[in-house]
């Protein structure tokens, strides 16, 4: 059936069907005693009356609708946001975060997530919710191994992981490209264009997906060896940046990075190198608590791994400083030994706090679920393929989310993204996007009202809101500045820069 067709001809909103049982906020949000029984019963609405239901709500919330980004009267201070996002963080770390805040407008955008998400919901909503991303930016897209030691790109951060609007996602996407071109000094004709592909990659590809099976759109992974997505085949400059990227995540395992951050003691066993403020050793009462933290960890792997995790001892902990907007949580590594001592495993111990999105969301502010469950369990949702000793935990009562550190993990490095390229990973995230959203939200719904990547409205309507957000952005960055200067916050240096 055509989706070029008049909306006047397809389902009024009244009639559009709702979402089977169990939904996406079921699926993530509920506690284990309260995820709803499966019916296997009845079967649902059939695909393409669904995609006529998400086409007919055009109606109510037309792609025009998405053009506009004027600041509310009533905006909050993005200042203020922000202060509010440092409590409950360790105190000697929060100038550390405002100076890589303060680093670039992109560096901004990064760890201003909570400004965000206040301004994203004043915008229009179409009403589907997916198990959302929460963060979606560019430098959230990478590189990672799989258990069978191949590589994939995909989303590979998910600490704000939640279930709202698709939409929201996508408007992260676009901004991030925007803000990060225009820093680049990419003229805004290019920069346009770029978020038009990564619009049209998620239109095409939530259009592909529409028709098929729930299986087959689970089992799509984007394998760096193939990376010629539907609509797009990958250029010879975009290729040598994956093939370079893919070399350099090869050689990041498990050995290597005990040779970057690992020394020997004077007894000969290893322990991790302190290089303060990123990594610093931690008291024994605290590797203690780790320690069981870990074992605790244990018990939410499938049996089979937890056997395995099993044959493992823990050698050291350490406190890790990591990314821009997690400066000034909790984040532990723990070094661990099998059957020798260079058969070694690092893990990561991060701590899991509430998402950004939560207060602008009644289901996901009222749910009380271990934000550390809620981060693996929306990883897990989200990739294709993924890390298997992903699981969770509580220290202090604090909870905590576990996964192994920098095991094959790269990046598609932002500054690479010029001329072809920035086309190409534009498109392609939108893509993954589409992908990611589809294994728990309503593809035919969504490519309903999408349309086809062919279609202007929604590209163009996104293409200006980027644009609009871009000049946001580059407001607030500079009223982040002005507050450091005016001692408001604090900004220290950065050992790393």
């Amino acid at each position: 059936m055509d989706l070029s067709e008049d909306v006047g001809a397809f389902v009024p909103a009244a009639e559009v069907p709702e979402t089977p049982e169990p939904d996406a906020a079921d699926i993530l949000l509920a506690p284990p005693a309260e995820v709803p029984w499966i019916n296997l019963r009845d079967p649902g609405e059939p695909w393409d009356k669904r995609r006529l239901a998400g086409k007919a709500m055009r109606a109510t919330v037309p792609h025009e609708s998405h053009v506009v980004w004027t600041p509310p009267d009533d905006r909050p201070d993005p200042i203020g946001l922000i202060e509010a996002a440092h409590e409950g963080r360790q105190p000697h770390l929060v100038p550390l975060r405002v100076a890589r805040m303060a680093t670039s407008p992109f560096a901004f955008l990064r760890g201003a997530a909570h400004v965000m998400a206040r301004d994203l919901s004043g915008t229009p909503r179409t009403g589907i919710d997916v198990t959302m991303n929460g963060d979606a930016h560019i430098s959230n897209f990478g590189l990672f191994g799989t258990p069978q030691r191949d590589i994939v790109l995909d989303l590979n951060d998910f600490d704000e992981v939640t279930v709202g609007p698709w939409e929201w996602d996508l408007k992260r996407l676009v901004a991030s490209i925007e803000v990060a071109a225009r820093q680049d000094g990419i003229a805004p004709a290019d920069r346009r264009e770029a978020v038009l592909a990564a619009v049209g990659g998620y239109q095409h590809t939530m259009t592909e997906l529409a028709p098929q099976g729930p299986l087959d759109v689970w089992h799509q992974a984007a394998r760096a060896e193939d990376l010629d997505f539907t609509g797009l085949t990958i250029d010879v400059d975009s290729r040598a940046v994956i093939t370079k990227a893919v070399e350099k995540a090869r050689r990041k395992n498990n050995k290597s990075l005990l040779a970057r951050v690992g020394e020997r003691r004077v007894d000969g066993g290893w322990r991790f190198k302190e290089e303060p403020p990123i990594l610093t050793r931690v008291d024994a009462e605290t590797r203690e608590a780790v320690t069981s933290a870990l074992e605790r960890y244990a018990e939410t792997l499938p049996r089979e791994r937890r056997f395995m995790i099993s044959r493992y001892h823990v050698v050291d902990v350490a406190h890790r400083v990591v990314g821009v907007g997690s400066v000034g949580t909790r984040a532990y590594v723990a070094l661990l030994c099998g059957n020798c001592d260079q058969d070694v495993l690092f893990l990561q111990i991060k701590e899991a706090v509430r998402p950004a999105h939560a207060p602008y969301l009644a289901e996901v502010d009222a749910a009380e679920i271990h934000e550390g469950e809620r981060v693996i369990h929306g990883q897990r949702l989200l990739q294709a393929v993924g890390d298997p000793l992903l699981g969770w935990t509580s220290i202090d009562d604090r909870p905590f989310y576990v996964r192994q550190m920098k095991n094959m993990k790269g990046e598609i490095p932002v500054s690479c993204m010029t001329g072809q390229p920035l086309f190409y990973f534009s498109w392609a995230y939108g893509a993954l996007l589409a992908r990611a959203h589809a294994r728990t939200g309503d593809a035919a719904a969504i490519s309903g009202y999408c349309g086809r990547d062919r279609q202007a409205g929604l590209r163009e309507s996104l293409a200006d809101w980027a644009f609009a957000y871009g000049d946001q952005n580059d407001a607030d960055y500079r009223a982040l500045l002005q507050a450091i200067a005016d001692g408001r916050l604090e900004a220290a240096a950065d050992p790393e820069m």
